[in-house]
């Protein structure tokens, strides 16, 4: 991480002009810094896939185990795999999600991918280790301390599990999921990651269609849940990978849908260039269908705040975000974020903007 506080300028250039120019916005060193940075990442084209449909544990509120995708037939052929890697690339795909349901128990399939596709990340509950030859980032799902785990996951000593598969893998990127009922248990986890050497990002809980249990955020567990963020980022900013404007972003009580506009399929009709045309979910059968292609299918999109959405709802609105000089800062920020979570070698600078900023269009919530 850079090791200097940043700061930026927001007095307007007196230029005669009514609006911030761009080249403005980019004027002081450190933001054409970051912009020049992370712009080299635009070329990245996401789609996701599931490997198996099996899992070896059952969590409450899964995305996987809802609606149609869990009953599709599993192909366990690597050559076919490999085929479909070979087809996607071809059409522009230049980076993979491997999901659904536990991609670890398959490692002769993420062989394949990465072979094949070297840009890409595999989501994971991390009790089962990933081969070190497969260089894409890990994402390793927490949801509270080993006592919420063992209620909500049925699985025992959940995090010690986790650490002691990838204490010292710079793949690993722990991600803790808010519900309402584990706020206050993220510093246990965020600091035993801390001592242990960990990464750890934040994902808020967002509802299956149809889930009216008791993980489901209200305004007040929203709140809540930001300034947790905002503590931990302060307290451990070596561990966490954030900043102020994710957090705003996901914990508004409009969802990623609303506040910005969804680029996903399930979401976008537009088949014009980006996300509404270039995005498939695959499901095991290595089939995919439009009409339901999003990032975490089954998800009620009303409710959606889930960081990988987010990595692509909110990084997608760049002239949105190009209006002035906290707003800019704060997109930059958050796409620095982005990078640093799901691009192997990656690494997350000091965050531009230190304050709470609103979306545009929108008040802070």
């Amino acid at each position: 991480m850079e090791a200097k506080h940043l700061t930026h300028s927001t007095s307007k250039p007196d230029t005669g002009a009514g609006e911030w120019k761009f080249s403005d916005l980019i004027a002081e060193p450190h933001v054409r810094e970051r912009w020049d940075r992370v712009r080299r990442y635009f070329f990245l084209r996401e789609s996701t896939y599931d490997m198996t449909n099996r899992c070896n544990i059952r969590c409450e509120g899964c995305y996987y185990y809802k609606g149609e995708k869990q009953h599709a037939h599993e192909v366990g052929d690597p050559e076919k795999w490999r085929s479909l890697m070979k087809s996607e690339k071809a059409r522009g795909i230049t980076y993979v999600v491997l999901a659904g349901a536990e991609p670890s128990l398959v490692p002769e399939l993420l062989t394949v991918c990465h072979e094949e596709m070297p840009l890409g990340s595999i989501a994971t509950n991390g009790l089962k280790w990933i081969p070190g030859s497969i260089g894409y980032k890990i994402h390793i799902s927490v949801w509270g301390n080993d006592d919420t785990s063992q209620r909500v996951r049925g699985a025992k000593q959940m995090l010690q599990r986790q650490i002691e598969n990838y204490r010292g893998d710079s793949r690993a990127v722990f991600v803790y999921t808010f519900t309402p009922h584990n706020i206050a248990e993220a510093d246990q986890v965020t600091r035993i990651l801390a001592r242990e050497g960990c990464k750890i990002t934040f994902n808020v809980f967002s509802s299956p269609v149809g889930y009216t249990g008791a993980l489901r955020h209200t305004e007040s567990s929203l709140r809540q849940t930001r300034q947790a963020m905002l503590n931990l980022l302060q307290r451990y900013p070596e561990t966490v990978l954030y900043s102020h404007y994710n957090a705003v972003s996901h914990t508004h009580h409009l969802g990623l849908h609303a506040l910005f506009g969804c680029s996903y399929p399930r979401c976008n009709p537009s088949t014009d260039i980006g996300l509404g045309r270039s995005f498939r979910q695959y499901r095991t059968d290595l089939n995919w269908d439009r009409d339901a292609a999003c990032c975490v299918p089954d998800t009620d999109c009303r409710d959606c705040r889930h960081y990988a959405a987010g990595s692509a709802v909110v990084t997608a609105r760049l002239f949105r975000h190009a209006c002035e000089p906290d707003v800019f800062a704060s997109w930059l920020d958050y796409v620095d974020t982005y990078l640093a979570v799901w691009v192997t070698g990656y690494d997350k600078g000091v965050n531009l903007c230190q304050r709470w900023v609103a979306p545009p269009g929108h008040d802070l919530f």
